[in-house]
């Protein structure tokens, strides 16, 4: 059993408006949180008993969007912008994975990466490649973290070395695919990933519907990209001219959540909503599709500034991605600090009565928003999923009298999570091995 309490200086969310600090106590009770104390309470007295002294502690970073075989090119090519990145970086990079050894020799870079980064659930994108996407799936699984992992789908409009040779093999190798890992995992669970619409016929997304309603016992949820760049959304009114929007292309195949929560239900996240208008928010809204805002790769591919504010206004589903590589670092304290300035930058801008995102809204985002895509999970509330991170910012010495609150902001901004300030993390109440060899109970 994973019972044990943790004391230290602890910060989680408890809304998306307030941050919870105190010196004290979080207990672990079978893999779960049962609330955190100023005291020990005294059904707990026998627990064991993890003394981090001044340290701070966190819930695990949550990020809702990266592709692990970009990871390889992270901050390079970035003076292009999306569909010319993707021909001139992405597409080249994603086919050597056809490779089993390349494809293991960068994964285990990436999955090292994310081990040891402050990242303790993902949504990942893979590549095409079905035996390059298991390996992915079973690196990602020594890790000790838990993720979504995805082999993408394309049929068109991509390289000859990329596009799959049909529709037919594209959906075969899907349930292949899913066939292959069935219960091979205990952490890393499979997603549907149709790339974008640009790459993916109206038949390839009838059969990945399919593909969803067989396997919608074992809650198949499903991710890609939206509304990202204006030139991307033309695009897809060329090549869709039957749908109202760009979401719409998603939601005429049921991959775009539900409106209710019965069988048809698809638990959906998509990347960017950049250029959303305002009928493709209201239907996000309506059918509960979680938004990953990606504020990084917004800006390097100049997509543009994403009305974040005007999302958590709505209460819309809402995490943060760091989008390697059109993001340069997998640091979720990065894309927390990003998505504060750029929104600053949209009220300057772009519409003045859009107040900047707040500290405090940009780490709910990072954890309790993004993790509610997982289920019970980013916070320290009691019921949820025990994910933590230690932190020591003793590292960065100063001469002030600061609060947990003013330390966790210090912390963020100057990238503890990058400099080596993580002392330990935890997900599930399982303590990860961070020196590369998986994780420990």
């Amino acid at each position: 059993m994973n019972n044990f309490i943790i004391k230290g200086n602890i910060c989680f969310s408890t809304s998306g408006k307030e941050l919870k600090t105190l010196s004290g106590y979080a207990v672990c009770k079978d893999g779960k949180s049962a609330g955190v104390f100023n005291e020990i309470p005294a059904e707990f007295k026998n627990y064991e008993l993890r003394n981090y002294g001044d340290m701070l502690i966190i819930p695990g970073m949550v990020d809702l969007h990266i592709h692990a075989p970009q990871y390889a090119f992270r901050g390079m090519g970035m003076d292009y912008e999306l569909i010319a990145w993707l021909n001139n970086r992405t597409f080249p990079e994603e086919a050597k994975y056809a490779s089993t050894e390349y494809a293991e020799k960068a994964y285990s870079i990436f999955a090292e990466s994310m081990k040891n980064s402050a990242t303790t659930r993902a949504c990942i994108f893979a590549t095409k490649h079905r035996a390059a996407t298991e390996i992915l799936m079973d690196l990602m699984e020594n890790t000790g973290l838990i993720t979504y992992v995805g082999k993408i789908n394309m049929d068109r409009n991509a390289p000859d070395a990329l596009v799959e040779e049909s529709t037919d093999r594209s959906a075969y190798d899907t349930f292949g695919w899913l066939n292959d890992i069935r219960n091979r995992y205990k952490r890393t669970k499979p997603i549907l990933m149709p790339r974008f619409i640009p790459s993916c016929t109206d038949a390839l997304m009838g059969e990945l519907r399919e593909i969803q309603r067989a396997y919608h016992l074992y809650h198949l949820p499903v991710q890609s990209h939206l509304s990202e760049n204006r030139d991307e959304i033309k695009w897809v009114q060329e090549l869709c001219p039957d749908t109202a929007f760009y979401g719409d292309g998603y939601d005429k195949f049921n991959l775009f959540g539900a409106e209710n929560l019965d069988l048809e239900k698809v638990n959906t996240v998509m990347a960017h909503c950049v250029w959303s208008t305002d009928e493709e928010v209201k239907r996000m809204r309506d059918n509960g599709v979680f938004i990953a805002h990606c504020p990084a790769s917004n800006m390097n591919l100049s997509s543009g500034i994403a009305p974040v504010r005007k999302y958590l206004d709505m209460d819309m589903r809402i995490g943060l991605g760091s989008d390697v590589a059109g993001g340069q670092t997998e640091s979720m304290f990065r894309a927390i600090t990003d998505a504060i300035q750029v929104s600053k930058m949209y009220r300057r801008y772009i519409d003045e009565n859009a107040k900047p995102v707040t500290f405090e809204e940009a780490f709910y985002m990072a954890t309790k928003g993004g993790g509610e895509f997982f289920g019970k999970t980013g916070s320290f509330d009691e019921g949820y999923e025990f994910d933590a991170v230690v932190l020591d910012d003793s590292i960065l010495p100063h001469p002030l009298d600061l609060n947990v609150r003013q330390r966790i902001e210090r912390a963020v901004y100057l990238s503890l999570d990058l400099c080596g300030g993580i002392k330990e993390k935890y997900v599930c109440g399982e303590k990860i091995d961070m020196r590369g060899g998986g994780c420990n109970a």
